[in-house]
């Protein structure tokens, strides 16, 4: 059964880092698109990174480029975001999600998503 599992999210002070995790089972990485998108309250969902893990090409949203970086382990069958230089803009819930094929930031592009896990940045 295909899932996915988003770890790591908490609270953080403006500037620190979190690394956000997206554990895969039922499905090897080898071929898959990943995605992280986040949702604030009252706002709609939006992507912040996309990897295609053959070939291991990358996009980001211009709002986090240079401060989150996306990252896969095919051994471990985990794709990670790590989050630097947090904002309180940056504050959702951030979802892992998958697709077959080039990276997208369109959430109906992505068949399959985590739970979610809560990110807050304040002070």
């Amino acid at each position: 059964q295909l899932q996915l599992v988003e770890s790591g999210g908490g609270l953080v002070q403006p500037g620190e880092s979190l690394r956000l995790s997206c554990a895969a089972s039922g499905f090897t990485l080898g071929y898959a698109t990943i995605g992280w998108f986040r949702q604030a309250p009252g706002k709609e969902r939006e992507g912040v990174a996309c990897i295609r893990t053959a070939g291991g090409s990358t996009n980001y949203a211009d709002s986090v480029k240079g401060r989150f970086t996306i990252s896969r382990d095919n051994a471990k069958n985990t794709v990670y975001l790590q989050m630097n230089s947090l904002k309180p803009e940056d504050t959702a819930v951030y979802y892992c999600a998958l697709r077959w094929g080039v990276c997208s930031f369109d959430p109906a592009d992505f068949a399959s998503w985590g739970q979610g896990t809560q990110v807050t940045v304040s002070s």
